[in-house]
């Protein structure tokens, strides 16, 4: 009898503080990232997270009520920590795929991306209709919208994987590579990096944008709406305008004189 006792007691103890964290966690919005896509997620020289998903992590969590804890996870990383409940939600300029609607529930866009083309002055690659050419280089982040192109629509290009973008880029400065697929943001301000020997063509050459939206654990209809709403709310006070003027002013100066659509912005 009494072991009995002691051991009702203690799964009682448990039960209070494992209760206990649960509602400290209640109290915490923990956010996943990639802090490698400047200048949406990047850290300062302290190791400080910042950026404009930062900016918006901060902001949510403020609507929400909560404190915010930040992490920063490998790309590769960020759905599983999501599917694992080590996460809350994915800010981390994430492309809405339908491969990726398996396995996480995808907020409202807040951001409409397309495929560019960063390409090395003497690769002879001046448009998209370029890319049929046998042997084209073709550098890739793996796991990205840049890599499922190139994979299915160029059976003729060498694909060369990298698993951060810095690096791709820096093959096609070096001549390594012909060409990097990646959004339109980066690939302008990666030629603004390597003017001499780098190209950007910032022309869709896709169908269609891909949207980007924060995700959360599939089916978590609760936080998901609170999500929802906050993005609403945002939009309707103009703080995704704001966040622009911070963080991208002369990039939408520049896609306003292309005519071309800037990517950062909610749609109806």
């Amino acid at each position: 009898m009494n072991k009995k006792i002691i051991l009702i007691f203690l799964i009682a103890i448990i039960a209070v503080f494992t209760g206990c964290d649960k509602q400290t966690n209640n109290d915490t919005l923990v956010v996943g990232m990639e802090l490698q896509y400047p200048p949406f997620e990047t850290s300062n020289s302290e190791g400080e997270p910042e950026g404009i998903s930062v900016d918006l992590a901060n902001d949510l969590a403020h609507y929400l009520g909560k404190d915010i804890e930040i992490q920063n996870i490998a790309w590769s990383g960020l759905i599983p920590a999501i599917q694992s409940e080590k996460i809350d939600v994915i800010i981390s300029s994430m492309s809405v795929r339908p491969d990726r609607e398996e396995s996480v529930s995808f907020s409202r866009p807040y951001a409409y991306s397309s495929l560019a083309i960063l390409a090395n002055k003497d690769s002879g690659i001046e448009n998209a209709s370029d890319l049929s050419k046998d042997g084209i280089r073709v550098a890739v982040k793996v796991g990205t919208t840049g890599f499922l192109y190139a994979t299915e629509n160029l059976p003729n290009a060498e694909i060369i994987t990298v698993d951060k973008a810095d690096t791709a880029i820096l093959e096609v400065a070096q001549g390594k590579s012909d060409v990097f697929f990646y959004d339109q943001m980066s690939i302008y301000r990666s030629q603004k990096e390597y003017p001499d020997t780098t190209i950007a063509l910032l022309e869709p050459f896709q169908k269609k944008s891909e949207p980007w939206a924060m995700a959360v654990k599939l089916g978590n209809n609760e936080l998901l709406d609170e999500i929802n709403a906050f993005i609403d709310d945002y939009k309707e006070k103009g703080r995704f305008d704001d966040l622009a003027d911070k963080y991208l002013g002369e990039m939408k100066k520049t896609f306003d004189e292309l005519g071309l659509d800037f990517f950062f912005q909610p749609r109806n």
